[in-house]
């Protein structure tokens, strides 16, 4: 593991900013470090304001397609809300649906079969929309680079509007309009929205023709934040003040659907990482083991017997996956070992009968034990289909760029897509991949990076300082939680192993004359020999509160230890 500490700004820099905001040396630094140098930019990231959202229409083509749906409406025409199966499609899906449900009454949801249709836009969604007599399909998380499906659904007569936030091609699709903050020619001024979010723009845009305003569509963003923590898009700008508020409906008047979930939890107050870690995976659940449909039958509930029924099937579905996971992880490194590709610069495994729905999932676990980009691939129809993951710093997106020859087909970011292929380039697209990696990775990348924002003293960690560190939240990339290490501390004689097979260390510090302060560090049980000894040692850590017995103590949570 490396240890990266940022650069310390300028002291001069760090005392006016104290100075400005009355708060301590170390809060002013953690604030520079995040970009934030003035009293107005720290007034907005402590107290963001819903008024300080972006105006919708400056999104190329929304204009067009708020007209295009106006028309449908008034024409009575049958809408069609598509959208990916993951957490930032079905929200999305839920989102713009229930919206235009709560005026008009034709419009209906289409989530694709994970494992019939693939990712995306699909030939058998449109169809379904000919069949069904739908002539505008509103896409969501999905359709940029849907050149094709959106020609195929032209001449049928129906129109497409585009919602998505990834990376289009240079031609776009021939839709009525392509609403997406990364297009070349779109002024939008913040680029990062989720899926959800851009959705959230276009009932933005749609609800001030109607007279409302951004409190009447309060209600609308626990799906923006569930879908902004689940998709790792940086909590910035617009996406921070959009989860802000989004936790806030989460935690106060969640949806029906939501708080069938929360009911079964034993947690006052969510933050951004219970939503990533306990309501998404559920809410993913549906799509990797049943379909997607689920998810949005759920959150789109109203009566709470049915959205119980809904979230104990989608508990069912978690916990099969989460086996299943287990599992294929376990027989993805073994074939590593066995091919003897452990010093290699990427992981690429594949096996036809890994389930479609969790090979993303196991690619993360995978870079757990080999830290290099990876891709899990299985079968899918008469193609394999992979996730690919990769690690912090390196483009996996340009890298697959590198391998489009052998591609039939790919989408994505920076540190996750996917793509198929025919089985017979599986060997070529692998020596390829291989190859592009090892030529453009720079080989720190290799080793997982813990960046840590300052070295303090045990002395520093005060109540005082944790309810600050509160409200820089909520975290996520571009707002990670501040990472700390502490020099030279030692274990009071307290350090010991705990959980299943004493898998995590429980230890007591104290550095020189400081109180004493606790720490877990999960999954780091195997570093008890290095405290043990009342040696002195170096702990990066983050810290938390842990309550015990109605006692709420400061802790630190150990990320490692040297």
């Amino acid at each position: 593991m490396r240890w990266t500490i940022k650069p310390k700004p300028k002291q001069e820099d760090i005392d006016v900013l104290a100075n400005e905001l009355q708060v301590d040396d170390l809060v002013a630094q953690l604030l520079l470090q995040r970009g934030i140098d003035t009293f107005e930019d720290a007034k907005k990231f402590f107290r963001p304001q819903l008024s300080e959202l972006h105006d919708p229409f400056l999104m190329k083509d929304m204009d067009v397609a708020v007209k295009r749906i106006e028309e449908a409406i008034g024409n009575g025409e049958n809408i069609l809300v598509f959208g990916d199966y993951d957490v930032d499609g079905t929200t999305a899906v839920a989102l713009v649906s229930s919206y235009l449900r709560s005026y008009y009454p034709n419009v209906a949801t289409y989530i694709p079969d994970r494992y019939e249709e693939g990712y995306g836009v699909s030939y058998k969604g449109i169809d379904f929309a000919e069949d069904n007599g739908f002539t505008l399909i509103i896409a969501l998380d999905c359709g940029v680079k849907a050149i094709e499906k959106v020609a195929y659904a032209k001449d049928k007569g129906i129109d497409f509007i585009i919602c998505d936030h990834h990376r289009p091609s240079t031609i776009l699709p021939n839709a009525i309009a392509v609403l997406d903050p990364k297009r070349q020619d779109c002024s939008y001024p913040y680029d990062e929205l989720c899926g959800c979010g851009v959705g959230f723009k276009l009932i933005q845009a749609l609800g001030s023709h109607r007279g409302e305003t951004i409190d009447d569509l309060v209600y609308y963003l626990d799906l923006v934040a569930t879908a902004i923590g689940a998709d790792i898009v940086p909590i910035t700008g617009e996406n921070r003040i959009l989860a802000f508020y989004g936790l806030q409906v989460i935690n106060q008047q969640p949806r029906i659907g939501f708080k069938a979930i929360i009911d079964q939890l034993n947690k006052k107050e969510l933050t951004i990482t219970d939503v990533v870690f306990i309501i998404a995976p559920r809410i993913n659940a549906a799509g990797r083991m049943k379909h997607g449909q689920y998810a949005v039958n759920l959150l789109t509930e109203t009566n709470m017997a049915q959205a119980v029924k809904f979230a104990a099937e989608i508990e069912t579905f978690n916990t099969d996956r989460k086996g299943l996971d287990k599992a294929i992880t376990e027989e993805a490194l073994v074939q590593i070992k066995e091919n003897d590709e452990e010093e290699g610069f990427t992981s690429v495994v594949y096996n036809a009968s890994w389930h479609k729905g969790v090979i993303g999932i196991v690619a993360s676990r995978l870079i757990e034990t080999y830290y290099r980009p990876t891709l899990v691939f299985t079968k899918s129809g008469n193609k394999l289909a992979a996730s690919a993951r990769s690690v912090k710093g390196f483009d996996v997106y340009n890298a697959l760029e590198g391998c489009a020859d052998y591609i039939e087909q790919f989408g994505g970011h920076k540190y996750a897509a996917g793509l198929t292929l025919l089985e017979e380039q599986y060997h070529n697209f692998k020596h390829q991949f291989e190859k592009v990696v090892k030529e453009t990775i720079e080989p720190q990348l290799l080793t997982p990076e813990i960046t840590i924002d300052t070295i303090i003293t045990l002395q520093d960690l005060t109540p005082k300082l944790m309810r600050i560190l509160k409200q820089f939240a909520p975290f996520g990339p571009g707002n990670m939680s501040p990472v700390f290490m502490a020099e030279n501390i030692k274990d009071t004689g307290y350090a010991k192993g705990v959980g299943a097979n004493a898998a995590h260390l429980k230890i007591s510090v104290v550095q020189q004359d400081s109180y004493k302060i606790d720490g877990i560090g999960f999954n780091m049980g195997d570093k008890l020999p290095m405290v043990t000894s009342r040696k002195p040692f170096n702990a990066v850590f983050s810290l938390d509160e842990n309550e015990w017995q109605g006692t709420v103590s400061l802790q630190l949570k150990l990320k490692d230890i040297k």
